[in-house]
């Protein structure tokens, strides 16, 4: 797979690199997992907020994929996962996609008229100003946008005693950042911010809000009209070459999902992924990727030769599942 910006690989480096800039993938038609996963070894003065913005992941992605590491002192040493590579959430691949169960948005378009994904972290609404799904798309561009916080908004913050003024101009104080795309929902952008530690996280009053130089990026990238679907997919499962990926990511609170709705969603993923590709899957694997939800991609199984598919008969994913001790994880993990 070829990197159009600059190549991921396996990611060993000195975390004194720059805040990382959009990555380009070439898109193949029959490719649904682009990246690769890395790793690097944190300073003696690194949080995870720190790696994310190098890397362009979030926080909720980093402590996900590396959930015994302390978040504000990883330790000088200690080897950080960085969770980069992305099984492509299942949607038309046309515009803006916003996947909030993984924090993260992919945009899909033409490079010299060949196929490509780029992907961001973003925050997402907190509960109790949850981000909306649903089909929408860009109705406007700003520059140095001024904020007109809606009246719900300022109630909210004189609750607190904290005072908003009825437009915040464009500059440092400016939440919105140097950059917005106004969506066809009422009242939602897709924006920077002047707190890019919050990116990753359930910070918003329902906006998509980015690292500042990723909307940088992006601003110019996308025109009015540009389609934007709006989804949630915590699970995963896609190809790349002959290998069958799973990602899964904890579900948003409020979806409550239990654990039988869980496997019976990835169930349904394989069944559609394998239709027309039989495969080879490890399912206690299945069980175990679930069951931790790590956000990251693993690799469960492998397509089935012809013969092999013809010759066996594939059993259903739920009857494949045992009760007992988990099989340990592969320590590529896809």
């Amino acid at each position: 797979m070829k990197l159009l910006r600059h190549t991921i690989g396996v990611l060993i480096a000195s975390l004194a690199a720059p805040a990382a800039i959009a990555d380009v993938f070439v898109l193949p038609p029959d490719t649904d997992v682009v990246g690769a996963a890395g790793t690097v070894n944190a300073a003696w003065e690194d949080t995870l907020v720190d790696v994310g913005r190098r890397y362009g992941i979030g926080y909720r992605e980093l402590t996900w994929a590396n959930p015994e590491v302390d978040p504000w002192l990883p330790g000088r040493g200690t080897a950080i996962q960085l969770p980069t590579q992305y099984v492509l959430p299942q949607t038309e691949r046309r515009g803006l996609v916003v996947n909030i169960a993984e924090y993260r948005m992919y945009f899909f378009a033409e490079v010299d008229g060949i196929p490509s994904v780029s992907t961001f972290p973003i925050s997402i609404g907190r509960m109790d100003w949850a981000t909306p799904l649903g089909q929408a798309r860009i109705t406007a561009k700003t520059r140095n946008p001024a904020w007109y916080p809606p009246q719900s908004i300022r109630r909210e913050y004189e609750q607190d005693g904290r005072s908003l003024p009825r437009v915040v101009p464009a500059g440092p104080d400016n939440p919105l950042g140097a950059y917005a795309l106004r969506l066809s929902v009422p009242g939602y952008l897709i924006h920077g911010t002047n707190r890019p530690a919050g990116v990753g996280m359930r910070v918003t009053h329902g906006c998509i809000r980015m690292f500042p130089e990723d909307i940088d990026w992006l601003f110019d990238q996308v025109s009015v009209e540009t389609p934007v679907r709006l989804i949630n997919q915590p699970y995963k499962l896609g190809w790349r070459g002959d290998d069958l990926l799973l990602e899964v990511h904890p579900p948003l609170a409020e979806d409550g999902e239990s654990e039988q709705h869980g496997l019976t969603d990835i169930t349904e993923l394989y069944i559609r992924a394998t239709r027309d590709r039989p495969a080879k899957v490890d399912w206690r694997l299945v069980e175990q990727v679930y069951a931790e939800r790590l956000g990251v991609a693993v690799v469960v199984g492998q397509a089935r030769k012809v013969k092999e598919a013809n010759e066996s008969v594939v059993s259903r994913p739920a009857e494949q599942v045992a009760p007992g001790k988990k099989k340990p994880r592969p320590s590529g993990r896809g």
